[in-house]
């Protein structure tokens, strides 16, 4: 892997609401942070966070209040996932390679934490929480191969990034507190139906661009 392609690795790109206001407050944090904590440190605390998130789910069948935990456990995740590579990046540790697997891998099981939590609460008999899986988990596939395709990682897909989705999970986490759990799982096909619909739209526009990109080098060959 040439030293581009290691930068390419590491740089997320898309555009999401959030994504100034993050800049900023983690360039304003990561050079504060203890010389004992390393990137690689926070990486793994996504572990930690899947783990609360399932436990404090399946104690919210018996106390709704302990979802409270769980939205805390959402913000803990965010706040290491969003500083760790850019902790890396900033001391130069050269965990590129580790970080790119680890961070993602885990991001995917902290979705999938969070589904499981949401297993316990709610009498899904459409088995919507599992397709709702496998559909944002081909927004995670289309993202690798996309990357593979163009050099480019993708991270937000029609404004909406892993900030936006986070804030998603801790809405539903509220409302659960002051609404019935069976109201709130009347909308679950509602969320399957329109997560397919951006996905399709994703994956339409994602093959347009790298067909565009093969004719180009097609005609640059011919040239």
């Amino acid at each position: 892997m040439s030293e581009t392609e290691k930068l390419a690795a590491d740089k997320k790109v898309g555009k999401w609401f959030f994504a100034s206001l993050e800049k900023k407050w983690i360039n304003w944090a990561v050079p504060r942070l203890p010389a004992w904590l390393g990137g690689n440190h926070l990486t793994l605390t996504t572990i930690i966070w899947c783990v609360l998130i399932i436990v404090f789910s399946y104690l919210a069948q018996y106390n709704i209040h302990w979802i409270w935990l769980v939205s805390l456990s959402i913000i803990a995740q965010y706040i290491t996932d969003s500083l760790d590579g850019a902790l890396g990046r900033y001391r130069q540790a050269g965990l590129l390679r580790w970080g790119h697997y680890m961070d993602h891998f885990l991001d995917y099981m902290f979705l999938c934490s969070i589904l499981i939590g949401y297993s316990f609460l709610f009498n899904d008999k459409f088995n919507s929480l599992f397709f709702i899986l496998a559909i944002f988990g081909a927004y995670i596939v289309n993202s690798y191969l996309y990357f593979s395709a163009t050099n480019k990682f993708k991270i937000s897909y029609l404004g909406i990034g892993p900030t936006e989705v986070r804030l998603l999970f801790i809405i539903i986490n509220t409302l659960l507190v002051f609404f019935h759990k069976t109201y709130l799982v009347q909308f679950l096909p509602y969320v399957l139906v329109f997560s397919f619909l951006g996905l399709c739209w994703v994956v339409y526009n994602a093959q347009k661009e790298i067909w565009e990109i093969d004719q180009k080098n097609n005609v640059d060959k011919q040239q």
